[in-house]
């Protein structure tokens, strides 16, 4: 081999490989608004579609049967610890995100609570434990059930499987609600007490709404990951459907509040229990969007399911059994 020969590298297979995807997308804003839209349509109809709104109605009652038992039991476990009305201040600070006139009822309870005896509280609690454990597992339950319904889910779980995917989902929910709300409050206690100036600049890291936003996401996400198939759906439709889900949630929560105060004048009609029917109103809202996350993380699977077998799939001319054509050389 001479001396002087040079050798030309190159990039390995996948580096290569990787270069050639990114050639094959195509770029065109046009051609993923339309597919955007059409995948939004469809998750509209799944949603829209189906029996959905029977399973929206069975969350929202058996949310409504647990949460109020969730509250004293928020401030019965807070009180061994701390100022029963410091837990009350507190959990007035996340009923922002609801509608004013359902916030009403909140602020009256949590009131109630706090000033009430610690004995009393004490005993009403472990009442209270009882009844929101099994509306809060019922409510999982139904969710649950929703979501498989909206997802076409062939291989269904088994009763005892479904019922410790329940609880485990239960269980891992208030673990997050519950850390994510020390570190919420613990960050605006230490910004309150130590006048910390670059985090006083920060108005949206105090916010409820951005950690609720960010809470729903990542609660949703795995929800739809792990729970929602007996399969682990994509992490990319996953985590999509988890962000759209917390976007509407929080709109929702925004059009709610429209809606009664600007346009429907609902304590005319209802009187005293206004503020029930708000809150059930806002409820179902907030389902509806969770199963939509759900639909549209759905939707977005089957797509990347059918681009990949788009892809795998062999050329036209394979498929017709075409044989290449010979080339005759010089010498025939």
């Amino acid at each position: 081999m001479p001396s002087g020969a040079t050798f030309l590298t190159f990039p390995p297979m996948s580096f290569r490989g990787q270069i050639q995807r990114l050639r094959d997308i195509d770029w065109d804003p046009l051609h993923w608004l339309r597919r955007t839209l059409a995948v939004n349509a469809k998750a509209l109809t799944r949603l829209w579609g189906r029996d959905v709104m029977l399973y929206v109605g069975g969350v929202s009652f058996f949310v409504l049967l647990a949460v109020f038992p969730g509250l004293a039991i928020l401030v019965g476990v807070y009180s061994f610890f701390a100022d029963a009305g410091q837990a009350a201040a507190q959990a007035e600070m996340l009923a922002h995100l609801m509608p004013p006139v359902a916030r009403g009822l909140f602020e009256s309870e949590l009131t109630r609570l706090a000033h009430a005896p610690l004995q009393a509280v004490s005993t009403q609690s472990a009442l209270a434990l009882v009844i929101g454990s099994y509306a809060s597992h019922r409510g999982f339950k139904a969710l649950l059930a929703g979501l498989s319904f909206i997802h076409d889910e062939d291989t269904q779980r088994g009763f005892v499987g479904f019922n410790v995917m329940a609880l485990l989902v239960l269980i891992a929910a208030f673990v997050l609600l519950g850390f994510l709300s020390a570190v919420f409050f613990y960050l605006r206690f230490i910004a309150a007490a130590f006048d910390l100036k670059p985090m006083a600049g920060a108005p949206w890291l105090f916010s409820e709404w951005t950690w609720a936003s960010f809470g729903i996401t990542l609660a949703m996400s795995l929800i739809y990951r792990f729970a929602m198939s007996s399969r682990p759906v994509a992490w990319k439709a996953s985590i999509t459907g988890g962000v759209a889900a917390a976007l509407l949630c929080l709109f929702m929560s925004w059009a709610s509040a429209f809606y009664v105060e600007q346009i429907a004048q609902l304590g005319a009609t209802y009187g005293s229990v206004a503020g029930v029917v708000v809150f059930l109103i806002w409820l179902s809202w907030t389902v509806n969007a969770i199963f939509f996350g759900g639909a549209l993380a759905t939707e977005i699977e089957q797509a990347m399911d059918e681009h990949r077998a788009t892809s795998a799939a062999p050329p036209t001319g394979d498929m017709r059994g075409d044989k290449p054509k010979l080339v005759s050389g010089s010498g025939s």
